[in-house]
């Protein structure tokens, strides 16, 4: 089973990247994991707007990051909403097929109170109108620079228990599903 995490940003040393790496330390116990990050994302080639005429370095991209059985989004909130090129990102992905019935994990961080709980909900909308299954257990990690420690995990205990469990049960679900769809 694998499993492809993505770091949705371009920022330089983001928190994203930081718990996307922490992620896939804990899920690697149940599945093959792979990080993608947008810093890595081939944006530069994408100007213009290239809509119907996709690079074949973007088209790599998309390829090489949808061949997983299940995918972990990593949300930073950017002024009350996730990033640009995650959504530039999206709009490059093969419609309608890239997301449809397949199991997509969401985890949010931010700076603020709310830990990204708005960037994640607009995203799931996003999954869900392309049919995507989005894992019920979403995390939002509040104050990402004070709460979050790229070894230990979330500082305080409750937080990092909901972490755990969602780290621990999203690979399940993703199998069950899996499972099911064979079947079907």
């Amino acid at each position: 089973m694998k499993i492809h995490i993505l770091s949705s940003t371009d920022r330089p040393g983001s928190n994203a990247l930081k718990v996307s790496k922490y992620a896939a330390g804990y899920i690697r116990k149940k599945a093959t994991v792979e990080i993608f990050s947008l810093k890595d994302y081939p944006f530069e080639e994408l100007k213009g707007g290239k809509y119907g005429n996709t690079p074949e370095s973007v088209k790599k991209f998309n390829s090489d990051f949808l061949d997983a059985d299940g995918f972990l989004f990593v949300i930073p909130e950017y002024n009350g909403g996730f990033p640009g090129i995650l959504k530039f990102f999206w709009d490059y992905l093969p419609f309608p097929e890239a997301m449809s019935h397949k199991p997509v994990s969401l985890i949010g961080e931010a700076a603020g109170a709310f830990g990204a709980l708005r960037p994640v909900e607009q995203f799931e909308q996003l999954l869900k109108y392309r049919k995507a299954y989005v894992y019920p257990e979403r995390m939002f990690i509040q104050r990402v620079n004070d709460a979050f420690d790229p070894e230990e995990g979330l500082k305080e205990e409750v937080p990092q228990k909901l972490l755990m469990k969602q780290l621990d049960e999203f690979p399940d679900f993703v199998k069950k599903l899996s499972e099911k769809l064979v079947e079907a």
